[in-house]
């Protein structure tokens, strides 16, 4: 187990990293305010199961290495910020739909569909890794031994957080796209805004976090 002290600093930096609006609270606003709050929720599930997969593989050793490889390192990073273009596009082109659809209730396979994109932005957001590998051994206590598993519950306290902080992002997102939802024009001009912003985070993931 972390000790008590290292487990409150790790979650005091992890908070501070959260909070500021990043790769993953953008995602979560784009889509917000594409599909609404339950969308927007769903995709904050999804991002953050996407994450687990990270933690377990950093915590057995093999993220350090994808980190460190140049080819892995950037095929994740472009497979990540292809699929967040692609989400953005979709989300222009179905605008129409969606501002008819703005009340509607998503139905389960459409549930499944939106938590499967955000579990696949989660698992390919390079940002994450990184942090994952170079911030987590940091508040380890080597001497205590069990190294893994102290990583592993690093790792969890992150993705705790990130899950609440998110969100709270999705519900105050959503909420502003109920109120600005009294037309559908503007949801339709809503869900292009929200395109726009997955397009544009798309860009900036593929443009940076380059290996060194």
């Amino acid at each position: 187990m972390v000790p008590g002290p290292s487990l409150l600093a790790f979650a005091l930096t992890s908070l501070a990293l959260i909070v500021i609006p990043g790769p993953s609270v953008l995602f979560v606003i784009g889509r917000s305010i594409s599909l609404g709050r339950l969308g927007g929720l769903l995709s904050v599930l999804g991002n953050a199961l996407g994450m687990l997969p990270l933690i377990v593989a950093v915590a057995v050793g093999v993220g350090a290495v994808v980190a460190q490889s140049l080819v892995l390192f950037t095929i994740i990073k472009f497979g990540g910020a292809a699929y967040l273009v692609y989400l953005g596009i979709q989300a222009i082109r179905h605008r129409r739909h969606t501002a008819v659809t703005h009340e509607a209730t998503p139905d389960p396979q459409s549930r499944y569909r939106i938590l499967a994109e955000g579990f696949f932005v989660g698992l390919t957001n390079p940002k994450t890794l990184v942090f994952f590998v170079a911030v987590l051994p940091q508040f380890v206590d080597y001497s205590a031994g069990f190294i893994p598993l102290q990583m592993f519950e690093l790792g969890l306290v992150f993705f705790v957080l990130a899950l609440l902080c998110d969100s709270t992002w999705a519900m105050v997102a959503g909420t502003a796209r109920q109120w600005f939802a009294r037309s559908p024009r503007r949801v339709e001009h809503l869900g292009t805004a929200g395109g726009v912003m997955m397009i544009g985070l798309g860009g900036v993931l593929a443009l940076t976090g380059n290996k060194h």
